[in-house]
């Protein structure tokens, strides 16, 4: 038995020895990126510290903009330059267009068949086509501006009702983050099923099926990372690291379970609508069950809406506000010029949006300092190419690093500080420096939705309320762990509502 043990080993090291030599020579024959030395196997998984982004810039200042990794078995380069980045938006942006197949789009993305996870191939054009040109049309905006409108009301009148109880009309302390985090998913919700589910506006019947929304949808952002079985599949059939694998298929089939209540429940809303004739398509379900998609493909879009959607939108509008508050001298700039525009008797709406340049650039310049993804969604070339003049061989995975490009003080001067008049006239801009939504064909699909929930609720916080500082310190700008970058902390703040904004605007709400 001993002898046979012995033998095995021999074996599988000899196999291991001769990969090795195989991918040496192969590696020898291309003029691949720079990058540190790799161990056997695991390649350079132990380098890859929290946060990712920080790691990988640190990687790249040392050994160039397009860096070379080995993740396992899987190749990996990464991108830290303006000209890098626009090589694989432009040139390369076809060989690009793929996303590299991973454990937690198999298990809970409907087995990659999302437009976020879906190979390059007529299934994902068709779903991009169905988003740009049914979902998140301007006419399908503009069909849906009620709902934003409503939902930002809704913030601006918790925070009023929360500043009218304090003491002698001062000002009130208010936790930020679980406010702007119900905007943006009931924001997505009502546009997908026509349902709220935050917040204290929503039947008392769904609020069993709200609780357990949102502890899914928070244990699925938990999940959604990349697993170490990823890159080193020998080992998924043996290890299940820290029970990611089970915990995603039980987080699956809950997530499931709810969606598909939500599609049932829209389907029989449009059978007894007009003795069971068809009705007009107000949601995304109703549209996508008139175009014949299947309930899975249905489940998955709703998903993607979700996870590329809320978090995002609430997180860019926290360190906005984190931003401003550390900067109240742009702030009352901000303010003044919604007053200007604005005026005082109405609240700022979507049709301000480009009248107000000094808005977009503070978010403009928060996207760039904290994008909502620090590296993009990852890409796979389909064939050999070249980037930044190195061979970039078929089947590797590609990280932008975009945090990186946007504070490189190569592109920016003095990039770590906050500057908003520093993005005028960036709006068209194609250099490639600013990119936290992606660029090329698989770039962010609701970019355009992003910006007009972001601005309508920063111009509303601006524009209704004064504020503060808790104490006499910065905001602490320290980052958190995630998908999304969230700060490290909440946002509180001290909110005060501004005497010229009771009487015409907030009383009213």
């Amino acid at each position: 038995m001993e002898d046979a043990w012995v033998y095995i080993l021999s074996a599988a090291s000899s196999l291991f020895f001769l990969l090795f030599l195989f991918k040496l020579q192969r590696s020898s024959k291309r003029n691949l990126p720079p990058g540190p030395p790799s161990l056997p196997i695991i390649g350079h998984l132990l380098l890859v510290k929290e946060p990712v982004h920080r790691t990988l810039q640190s990687l790249s200042d040392r050994y160039g903009p397009v860096l070379s990794l080995s993740f396992g078995s899987r190749p990996v380069v990464v991108v830290s330059s303006p000209s890098a980045a626009e090589e694989c938006f432009t040139r390369n942006d076809i060989v690009l267009a793929n996303r590299p197949c991973m454990l937690a789009g198999k298990i809970m993305a409907y087995g990659n068949t999302t437009i976020g996870t879906a190979p390059y191939g007529p299934h994902w054009r068709n779903l991009r086509r169905l988003t740009a040109l049914e979902l998140l049309s301007p006419h399908r905006l503009a069909g849906s501006l009620a709902v934003r409108r409503e939902e930002v009301g809704l913030l601006v009148r918790s925070l009023h009702e929360a500043a009218a109880s304090a003491r002698g009309g001062g000002f009130a302390r208010v936790e930020m983050r679980s406010r702007l985090q119900e905007l943006s998913f009931n924001i997505i919700m009502r546009m997908v099923s026509g349902k709220r589910y935050f917040g204290s506006a929503i039947d008392a019947g769904d609020a069993e099926v709200a609780g357990r929304f949102r502890e899914v949808i928070k244990e699925m952002f938990e999940l959604s990372g990349t697993d170490p079985g990823d890159f080193l599949p020998a080992l998924r059939k043996v290890v299940d690291f820290k029970g990611r694998e089970r915990r995603m298929v039980e987080a699956a089939k809950r997530s499931d379970a709810i969606l598909q209540g939500l599609i049932d429940e829209v389907r029989s809303r449009r059978r007894r609508s007009d003795g069971g004739r068809e009705v007009e398509s107000k949601t995304m379900i109703d549209t996508m069950l008139s175009e014949g998609y299947s309930d899975d493909i249905i489940k998955g879009h709703i998903m993607t809406m979700l996870s590329a959607g809320t978090d995002t939108s609430a997180a860019t509008i926290e360190w906005a506000m984190s931003l401003l508050l550390n900067h109240p001298d742009i702030m009352k700039k901000a303010r003044a010029e919604l007053d200007d525009v604005v005026g005082r008797d109405r609240l700022a709406g979507e049709v301000d949006i480009h009248k107000l340049p000094c808005l977009q650039n503070i978010i403009n310049e928060a996207l760039r300092l904290f994008p909502p993804g620090p590296l993009l969604v990852p890409h796979e070339s389909t064939e050999d190419c070249t980037v930044g003049g190195f061979d970039v061989p078929r089947g590797t995975m590609i990280l932008v690093n975009a945090w990186a490009i946007q504070r490189d003080p190569k592109v920016w001067d003095d990039p770590t500080s906050f500057k908003p008049e520093r993005c005028e006239g960036l709006e068209g801009d194609h250099s490639y420096r600013l990119l936290p939504f992606g660029m090329g064909r698989r770039s962010c699909a609701g970019a355009g939705l992003a910006n007009i929930v972001v601005s309508s609720a920063l111009a509303a916080l601006i524009q209704c309320f004064e504020w503060e500082r808790v104490g006499e310190e910065p905001v602490d700008l320290s980052e958190g762990t995630g998908l999304t970058m969230p700060k490290r902390e909440p946002l509180e703040a001290m909110c005060k509502a501004r005497e010229c904004m009771n009487a015409n605007v907030l009383a009213q709400l």
